[in-house]
Protein backbone atom coordinates (compact mmCIF):
# COMPACT_ATOMS: atom_id res chain seq x y z
CA UNK A 1 0.00 0.00 0.00
CA UNK A 2 1.28 3.45 -0.92
CA UNK A 3 0.50 6.88 0.51
CA UNK A 4 1.64 10.43 -0.01
CA UNK A 5 3.41 11.22 3.25
CA UNK A 6 3.03 14.63 4.87
CA UNK A 7 5.61 14.87 7.69
CA UNK A 8 4.65 18.39 8.76
CA UNK A 9 6.87 21.05 10.27
CA UNK A 10 7.44 19.40 13.66
CA UNK A 11 8.18 16.05 12.03
CA UNK A 12 11.22 17.51 10.31
CA UNK A 13 12.40 19.58 13.31
CA UNK A 14 11.43 19.21 16.97
CA UNK A 15 9.78 15.79 16.51
CA UNK A 16 12.33 14.30 14.12
CA UNK A 17 12.39 11.06 16.11
CA UNK A 18 8.65 10.68 15.49
CA UNK A 19 9.15 11.13 11.76
CA UNK A 20 12.14 8.79 11.64
CA UNK A 21 10.47 6.04 13.65
CA UNK A 22 7.27 6.35 11.61
CA UNK A 23 9.16 5.85 8.36
CA UNK A 24 11.06 2.89 9.82
CA UNK A 25 8.00 1.03 11.13
CA UNK A 26 6.03 1.70 7.94
CA UNK A 27 8.80 0.02 5.98
CA UNK A 28 8.48 -3.01 8.26
CA UNK A 29 4.69 -2.97 7.86
CA UNK A 30 4.86 -2.77 4.08
CA UNK A 31 3.46 0.76 3.90
CA UNK A 32 5.21 2.76 1.20
CA UNK A 33 5.46 6.44 2.15
CA UNK A 34 6.26 8.84 -0.69
CA UNK A 35 7.03 12.21 0.90
CA UNK A 36 4.88 14.96 -0.55
CA UNK A 37 6.96 17.12 -2.90
CA UNK A 38 7.16 20.84 -2.12
CA UNK A 39 4.81 20.60 0.85
CA UNK A 40 4.07 23.64 3.02
CA UNK A 41 2.99 24.30 6.61
CA UNK A 42 -0.65 23.41 7.27
CA UNK A 43 -1.13 26.56 9.36
CA UNK A 44 -1.67 24.59 12.56
CA UNK A 45 -3.70 26.38 15.25
CA UNK A 46 -2.59 29.91 14.43
CA UNK A 47 -3.80 30.25 10.82
CA UNK A 48 -7.38 29.09 11.27
CA UNK A 49 -7.84 31.27 14.34
CA UNK A 50 -6.79 34.43 12.48
CA UNK A 51 -7.54 33.98 8.76
CA UNK A 52 -10.14 31.51 7.47
CA UNK A 53 -9.13 31.75 3.81
CA UNK A 54 -5.42 31.41 4.55
CA UNK A 55 -6.02 28.37 6.72
CA UNK A 56 -7.85 26.53 3.95
CA UNK A 57 -5.42 27.71 1.28
CA UNK A 58 -2.42 26.32 3.17
CA UNK A 59 -4.01 22.91 3.65
CA UNK A 60 -5.68 22.98 0.23
CA UNK A 61 -2.37 23.35 -1.55
CA UNK A 62 -1.02 20.21 0.16
CA UNK A 63 -4.21 18.31 -0.59
CA UNK A 64 -4.05 19.30 -4.26
CA UNK A 65 -0.46 18.06 -4.54
CA UNK A 66 -1.50 14.66 -3.18
CA UNK A 67 -4.62 14.49 -5.31
CA UNK A 68 -2.55 15.06 -8.45
CA UNK A 69 -0.63 11.89 -7.57
CA UNK A 70 -3.84 9.92 -7.14
CA UNK A 71 -2.97 8.81 -3.61
CA UNK A 72 -4.39 9.24 -0.12
CA UNK A 73 -2.36 11.16 2.45
CA UNK A 74 -0.72 9.71 5.57
CA UNK A 75 0.10 12.13 8.40
CA UNK A 76 1.63 11.77 11.86
CA UNK A 77 0.75 15.13 13.45
CA UNK A 78 -2.79 15.38 14.88
CA UNK A 79 -2.91 19.13 14.25
CA UNK A 80 -1.91 18.67 10.60
CA UNK A 81 -4.41 15.83 10.38
CA UNK A 82 -7.18 18.07 11.72
CA UNK A 83 -6.37 20.99 9.40
CA UNK A 84 -6.12 18.81 6.29
CA UNK A 85 -9.33 16.93 7.13
CA UNK A 86 -11.16 20.20 7.82
CA UNK A 87 -10.27 21.62 4.41
CA UNK A 88 -11.01 18.33 2.67
CA UNK A 89 -14.46 18.21 4.28
CA UNK A 90 -15.14 21.88 3.51
CA UNK A 91 -14.59 21.29 -0.21
CA UNK A 92 -16.20 17.83 -0.27
CA UNK A 93 -19.42 19.08 1.33
CA UNK A 94 -19.62 22.38 -0.53
CA UNK A 95 -18.68 24.80 2.25
CA UNK A 96 -15.93 25.92 -0.11
CA UNK A 97 -16.40 25.40 -3.84
CA UNK A 98 -13.70 23.71 -5.90
CA UNK A 99 -13.50 26.85 -8.02
CA UNK A 100 -12.95 29.04 -4.95
CA UNK A 101 -10.23 26.70 -3.72
CA UNK A 102 -8.56 26.67 -7.12
CA UNK A 103 -8.57 30.47 -7.08
CA UNK A 104 -6.90 30.48 -3.66
CA UNK A 105 -4.18 27.92 -4.38
CA UNK A 106 -3.86 28.19 -8.16
CA UNK A 107 -4.24 24.42 -8.45
CA UNK A 108 -7.25 22.20 -9.16
CA UNK A 109 -8.65 20.37 -6.13
CA UNK A 110 -11.82 18.26 -5.90
CA UNK A 111 -11.41 16.50 -2.51
CA UNK A 112 -10.95 13.06 -4.05
CA UNK A 113 -8.02 11.91 -1.86
CA UNK A 114 -8.55 10.92 1.76
CA UNK A 115 -6.41 11.91 4.75
CA UNK A 116 -5.45 9.23 7.29
CA UNK A 117 -3.51 9.48 10.52
CA UNK A 118 -0.83 6.81 10.84
CA UNK A 119 -2.44 5.38 13.98
CA UNK A 120 -5.64 4.85 12.00
CA UNK A 121 -3.72 3.21 9.15
CA UNK A 122 -1.88 0.84 11.47
CA UNK A 123 -4.91 -0.26 13.47
CA UNK A 124 -7.61 -0.25 10.81
CA UNK A 125 -5.87 -0.83 7.47
CA UNK A 126 -2.79 -2.90 8.28
CA UNK A 127 -4.51 -4.52 11.25
CA UNK A 128 -3.32 -5.56 14.69
CA UNK A 129 -2.94 -9.22 13.73
CA UNK A 130 -0.29 -8.20 11.21
CA UNK A 131 1.38 -5.96 13.78
CA UNK A 132 1.45 -8.79 16.30
CA UNK A 133 3.01 -11.16 13.75
CA UNK A 134 5.94 -8.77 13.28
CA UNK A 135 6.84 -8.46 16.98
CA UNK A 136 10.32 -9.78 17.75
CA UNK A 137 10.77 -8.27 21.19
CA UNK A 138 7.46 -8.18 23.10
CA UNK A 139 7.11 -5.24 25.47
CA UNK A 140 6.33 -7.62 28.32
CA UNK A 141 5.88 -6.01 31.72
CA UNK A 142 5.85 -2.44 30.41
CA UNK A 143 2.91 -0.50 31.84
CA UNK A 144 1.84 2.24 29.45
CA UNK A 145 -0.86 4.90 29.42
CA UNK A 146 -1.94 6.11 26.00
CA UNK A 147 -2.34 9.84 25.57
CA UNK A 148 -4.56 10.91 22.65
CA UNK A 149 -4.83 14.62 23.44
CA UNK A 150 -7.24 17.03 21.80
CA UNK A 151 -7.02 16.64 18.02
CA UNK A 152 -6.32 13.00 17.26
CA UNK A 153 -9.90 11.75 17.72
CA UNK A 154 -11.79 15.06 17.76
CA UNK A 155 -14.09 16.32 16.38
CA UNK A 156 -15.84 13.09 15.33
CA UNK A 157 -17.12 14.55 12.05
CA UNK A 158 -13.49 14.97 10.95
CA UNK A 159 -11.76 11.97 12.49
CA UNK A 160 -14.28 9.19 13.06
CA UNK A 161 -11.84 6.30 13.55
CA UNK A 162 -12.14 6.08 17.35
CA UNK A 163 -14.32 7.09 20.28
CA UNK A 164 -13.84 10.77 21.10
CA UNK A 165 -14.08 10.44 24.89
CA UNK A 166 -12.67 6.97 25.46
CA UNK A 167 -10.45 6.08 22.48
CA UNK A 168 -8.82 2.67 22.51
CA UNK A 169 -6.93 2.27 19.21
CA UNK A 170 -3.53 3.12 20.68
CA UNK A 171 -4.23 0.99 23.75
CA UNK A 172 -5.03 -2.01 21.55
CA UNK A 173 -1.93 -1.36 19.47
CA UNK A 174 0.27 -1.34 22.58
CA UNK A 175 -1.29 -4.59 23.76
CA UNK A 176 -0.54 -6.18 20.38
CA UNK A 177 3.11 -5.28 21.04
CA UNK A 178 3.00 -7.08 24.39
CA UNK A 179 2.71 -4.04 26.66
CA UNK A 180 0.09 -3.59 29.37
CA UNK A 181 -2.16 -0.65 28.43
CA UNK A 182 -3.56 0.80 31.65
CA UNK A 183 -6.79 2.77 31.83
CA UNK A 184 -6.40 6.27 33.28
CA UNK A 185 -8.07 9.65 33.55
CA UNK A 186 -5.71 11.64 31.32
CA UNK A 187 -6.05 10.11 27.85
CA UNK A 188 -7.94 13.02 26.22
CA UNK A 189 -6.98 15.88 28.52
CA UNK A 190 -5.33 18.97 26.99
CA UNK A 191 -1.58 19.45 27.52
CA UNK A 192 -1.80 23.17 26.72
CA UNK A 193 -0.67 22.88 23.11
CA UNK A 194 0.88 26.00 21.62
CA UNK A 195 0.21 27.93 24.84
CA UNK A 196 3.66 26.66 25.75
CA UNK A 197 4.93 29.76 23.95
CA UNK A 198 2.61 32.29 25.57
CA UNK A 199 1.46 30.88 28.92
CA UNK A 200 4.15 28.58 30.24
CA UNK A 201 2.69 28.31 33.73
CA UNK A 202 -0.63 27.03 32.42
CA UNK A 203 1.09 24.41 30.27
CA UNK A 204 3.24 23.36 33.22
CA UNK A 205 0.12 22.86 35.32
CA UNK A 206 -1.71 20.88 32.63
CA UNK A 207 1.27 18.73 31.67
CA UNK A 208 2.18 18.04 35.28
CA UNK A 209 -1.40 16.94 35.98
CA UNK A 210 -1.29 14.54 33.02
CA UNK A 211 2.04 13.11 34.14
CA UNK A 212 0.66 12.85 37.67
CA UNK A 213 -2.32 10.90 36.35
CA UNK A 214 0.12 8.44 34.77
CA UNK A 215 1.91 8.01 38.09
CA UNK A 216 -1.42 7.39 39.85
CA UNK A 217 -1.79 4.14 37.90
CA UNK A 218 1.90 3.21 38.16
CA UNK A 219 2.58 3.70 34.47
CA UNK A 220 6.16 3.38 33.24
CA UNK A 221 5.71 5.62 30.20
CA UNK A 222 3.18 7.84 28.48
CA UNK A 223 2.58 6.89 24.84
CA UNK A 224 1.60 9.66 22.45
CA UNK A 225 0.98 10.36 18.77
CA UNK A 226 1.59 14.13 18.81
CA UNK A 227 4.88 16.01 18.54
CA UNK A 228 3.70 19.08 20.44
CA UNK A 229 2.09 17.00 23.18
CA UNK A 230 5.27 14.96 23.56
CA UNK A 231 7.37 18.10 23.82
CA UNK A 232 5.08 19.66 26.42
CA UNK A 233 4.81 16.50 28.48
CA UNK A 234 8.57 16.02 28.66
CA UNK A 235 9.66 19.64 28.98
CA UNK A 236 6.88 21.11 31.13
CA UNK A 237 5.99 18.45 33.70
CA UNK A 238 7.31 19.44 37.11
CA UNK A 239 7.73 16.16 38.94
CA UNK A 240 10.68 14.91 40.98
CA UNK A 241 10.65 11.74 38.90
CA UNK A 242 9.40 12.73 35.42
CA UNK A 243 7.59 10.21 33.25
CA UNK A 244 8.99 9.62 29.73
CA UNK A 245 6.64 10.43 26.85
CA UNK A 246 7.33 8.06 23.95
CA UNK A 247 5.82 8.03 20.47
CA UNK A 248 3.78 4.96 19.61
CA UNK A 249 5.99 4.48 16.55
CA UNK A 250 9.11 4.31 18.73
CA UNK A 251 7.65 1.48 20.80
CA UNK A 252 6.54 -0.26 17.63
CA UNK A 253 10.10 -0.03 16.32
CA UNK A 254 11.49 -1.38 19.59
CA UNK A 255 9.07 -4.31 19.50
CA UNK A 256 9.89 -4.97 15.83
CA UNK A 257 13.57 -5.34 16.72
CA UNK A 258 14.68 -2.05 15.15
CA UNK A 259 17.41 0.09 16.69
CA UNK A 260 15.63 2.80 18.74
CA UNK A 261 18.78 4.58 19.90
CA UNK A 262 18.69 7.32 17.21
CA UNK A 263 15.19 8.19 18.45
CA UNK A 264 15.54 7.75 22.22
CA UNK A 265 18.66 9.92 22.43
CA UNK A 266 16.58 12.93 21.39
CA UNK A 267 14.25 12.72 24.39
CA UNK A 268 14.26 15.32 27.15
CA UNK A 269 13.20 12.67 29.69
CA UNK A 270 15.52 9.71 29.25
CA UNK A 271 13.51 6.51 28.57
CA UNK A 272 16.52 4.18 28.80
CA UNK A 273 16.33 3.45 32.53
CA UNK A 274 12.71 2.32 32.65
CA UNK A 275 13.08 0.27 29.46
CA UNK A 276 16.21 -1.42 30.81
CA UNK A 277 14.34 -2.29 34.00
CA UNK A 278 12.03 -4.39 31.84
CA UNK A 279 14.92 -5.88 29.85
CA UNK A 280 13.80 -4.11 26.69
CA UNK A 281 17.15 -2.41 26.13
CA UNK A 282 20.64 -3.81 26.53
Amino acid sequence: MKYVYYPGCSGTTTAAEYNQSAIAVCKTLGIELAEMPDWNCCGATSAHSTNYALSHALSGRNLAIAEKQGLDIAVICPSCYSRLKDTQNAVKHGKISSKAMEYLIEKPYEAKSDVRHLLDLVTNVVGLDTVKSLVKKPLKGLRVVCYYGCYLVRPPELTGFDNTENPTSMDRLMESLGAEAVDWRGKVECCGGSLSLTDREKVQRLSTDIAGAAIEVNADVIVTACGLCQSNLESRQKLKKPVPAIYFTELMGLAFGLDPEPWFKKHLVDPHKVLKEHNLLG
